[in-house]
């Protein structure tokens, strides 16, 4: 699956676009070491094909990457959270 960033000013989100509809996890950049991610949104139609999981798993690879913390806002991602202690070392609080 190919997962691309888009970045703004103030934030961004990572976006994948899979059998013609895409899916998207938003973030907003509280400071260079850490962001917010607000939200989660795959359509109906991708639902149960594993896509908001991966952009979770996006999310942390790139936080590892870059060196910063995730503060999760977001129920979906907070909910993969509970699945994944492992990802904790990513996440802000923790």
């Amino acid at each position: 699956m190919d997962i691309r960033e888009e970045t703004t000013a103030s934030g961004g989100r990572y976006a994948a676009t899979v059998e013609g509809h895409e899916a998207e996890m938003t973030y907003s950049r509280a400071s260079p070491q850490l962001i917010i991610i607000d939200h989660t949104g795959v359509p109906d139609s991708l639902r149960g094909k594993g896509v908001g999981q991966a952009l979770a798993v996006h999310a942390v690879e790139e936080a590892r990457s870059g060196g910063w913390k995730i503060f999760p806002l977001c129920p979906f991602f907070k909910a993969q959270l509970n699945r994944h202690p492992e990802w904790n070392d990513v996440i802000s609080g923790h």
